[in-house]
C-alpha cells in the first residue's frame, strides 16, 4: 500500500529542522511523548549526513482484530539514512520502519526542502504486511499509525524550533 504524507515546519529553514530531527534528545522526547517506552535512539554521522535509528516499544494503536495478532504493544525499529545537503539545500533519506517480530514494514524515502514559506517534509513509502488473507486489511492501519506518529513529531518539533 502506498503511503504519502507531507507536513510544513513553518518558517524554519531546512538545516534547523535537520538539526532537530537528528537530535537524539528530541527523537527520544518525541517517542516518549506518545507513550513509547524502552526508547533507544542512536544518531551516527555518515559523510555529510546521519543515520538515525530509533527502537521503541509503543502501544499498538490498532483495531482489536490487529491487536489479537500483536498484543497491546509493538516493538518498532525505525532507521533513517540521511544524505548531505544537495545544491538547493534539500536533504533526503531512505527510511525503513519495521514492527519487530511481525511481518509488517514500511520502506520509503523522505525529504526536507525549502519553500517560499519555510521547510516542507515529505514521506513517500510502501507499507507491506505479509499475512495471508488479512495483510491488505492491516496495511491501512499501519499507515495510519505511521502518519499519526509523524504528525505528532512535526507538531512537537514546531514548538522546539
Amino acid at each position: 500500500m502506498k503511503l504519502n504524507d507531507s507536513h510544513s515546519y513553518g518558517d524554519a529553514d531546512v538545516e534547523s529542522v535537520y538539526g532537530l530531527i537528528t537530535s537524539e534528545d528530541f527523537r527520544k522526547e518525541s517517542a516518549e511523548d506518545v507513550g513509547a517506552t524502552d526508547v533507544d535512539v542512536t544518531v551516527e554521522a555518515s559523510g555529510d549526513g546521519h543515520t538515525v535509528t530509533i527502537v521503541r516499544t509503543q502501544p499498538a494503536d490498532m483495531p482489536d482484530f490487529v491487536k489479537k495478532l500483536t498484543g497491546d504493544t509493538v516493538k518498532v525499529k525505525q532507521t533513517e539514512k540521511w544524505g548531505g545537503p544537495e545544491s538547493d539545500g534539500r536533504r533526503r533519506a531512505d527510511v525503513k520502519v519495521s514492527i519487530i517480530g511481525q511481518p509488517a514494514e514500511m520502506v520509503g524515502k523522505t525529504e526536507l526542502f525549502s519553500t517560499k514559506s519555510g521547510t516542507e517534509f515529505t514521506l513517500d513509502g510502501d507499507v507491506k504486511v505479509s499475512i495471508p488473507f488479512i495483510g491488505k486489511k492491516v496495511e491501512p492501519e499501519v499507515a495510519k499509525a505511521i502518519k499519526a506518529s509523524l504528525r505528532h513529531e512535526v507538531e512537537l518539533g514546531m514548538t522546539r524550533l
